[in-house]
């Protein structure tokens, strides 16, 4: 589902009242535990945290006039969707974060390359996706964004 909102409090009053409280309560558990350097700011028409140009001027490569994306959450047709680039890129992580999944929540996994989708919204595990977003700095994210990229 696509919001056109320049704020993240425009999105949210965009949402269905269901999806309104969750995606909320998200918010507020990540801006609390991802580490300082992220920026908040509305991302491909999500909540998004970035990496702002004044720490990383050259931007996402595949549109430097965008800051370095890294985590992300969306109130999708389906599902309430988290994003988090670094599940993606660092296979630690994602073992990590596949390993503690049964233990907050009872149903099964619903995952993409980077994509947690929640249908469910009474089986958020909110204090899983706080610590998820605790787990890689600034600087850490840079580091692993440009070795990838210098791959390609």
């Amino acid at each position: 589902m696509s919001y056109q909102a320049n704020l993240p409090e425009d999105y949210i009053n965009q949402l269905p009242q269901d999806r309104q409280e969750p995606i909320k309560k998200l918010r507020e558990i990540i801006k609390n535990k991802i580490p300082k350097g992220f920026e908040e700011t509305m991302s491909y028409g999500m909540i998004g945290y970035v990496v702002p140009h004044t720490l990383y001027p050259d931007g996402y490569h595949c549109t430097p006039k965008l800051p370095l994306p890294f985590m992300s959450i969306a109130s999708q047709k389906k599902s309430i969707n988290i994003y988090h680039s670094g599940v993606y890129a660092k296979k630690e992580l994602y073992d990590w974060f596949v390993a503690e999944y049964p233990k907050y929540c009872k149903r099964k996994l619903d995952m993409g390359k980077s994509c947690v989708r929640f249908k469910y919204l009474d089986d958020i595990p909110y204090k899983l996706i706080g610590e998820l977003a605790s787990k890689i700095t600034v600087d850490e994210w840079i580091s692993i964004y440009e070795q990838a990229i210098n791959k390609l």
